[in-house]
């Protein structure tokens, strides 16, 4: 499947351009979806593979939808900033899409890996927010104590078989945030899956599609 718009967007950032992938909504009305990608340091960038698959999933489920590059990612502007900037790019990127679709009323948010971190903390300082999808967070290596109480119901998604994240960390976070009360938050495990899914993209795409059916109002 190739990206409806190839050439891609520039979006201002708080540290210069942000490069961006967007595909607007037919309707009016469609809710949107701001995917993030992993870890920059890493090789990160919006064209990793668990990325796309998600954008297209939710292109497919007729939502507006961005994912961009984090600063000193690909051609957007600045460099890597250990999570700071990039949840200040986020945030920048989040406003654009709201004005890009200022009659929806929904507005979701998606992150992968270090992604999955920066989504939770945009989701923390953003009460627009209506759902979150936490792919492969790493609770191992990051401290999700600020989701204190998590905002908003969601859904997180992991792999049986990550080499990046202990099982024993993501029940863990699993406990914390089944514990809290108004929202409810669910865990899905793909299972045979590593952490980035692969060979199991069909099972990864599903629980997305599944969970997006059964929360949205669109």
């Amino acid at each position: 499947m190739s990206d409806i718009n190839p050439a891609g967007t520039f979006i201002n950032g708080p540290d210069g351009k942000l490069e961006a992938k967007y595909v607007q909504g037919k309707s009016s009305t469609a809710p949107t979806v701001l995917i993030l990608h992993p870890h920059p340091e890493y090789g990160g960038t919006m064209n990793n593979r668990v990325v796309y698959n998600a954008f297209h999933t939710f292109l497919k489920l007729g939502f507006s939808v961005c994912r961009f590059n984090f600063r000193g990612v690909g051609k957007s502007d600045g460099k890597f900033d250990n999570g700071q900037g990039e949840l200040s790019d986020a945030a920048a990127v989040l406003d654009w899409i709201q004005r890009q679709n200022p009659t929806t009323n929904e507005s979701w948010i998606a992150g992968f890996s270090f992604g999955s971190l920066i989504c939770m903390q945009l989701l923390m300082r953003r009460p627009e927010i209506y759902r979150f999808i936490s792919i492969c967070p790493q609770p191992n290596i990051y401290d999700f104590n600020f989701l204190a109480p998590c905002p908003s119901s969601g859904l997180v998604i992991y792999a049986a078989q990550d080499q990046l994240v202990p099982t024993d960390a993501t029940k863990a976070l699993e406990t914390k945030l089944k514990n809290q009360k108004s929202i409810n938050v669910d865990f899905v495990k793909i299972e045979g899956a590593n952490h980035f899914f692969a060979s199991k993209e069909k099972e990864f795409c599903s629980a997305i599609e599944k969970y997006v059916k059964k929360e949205s109002r669109f």
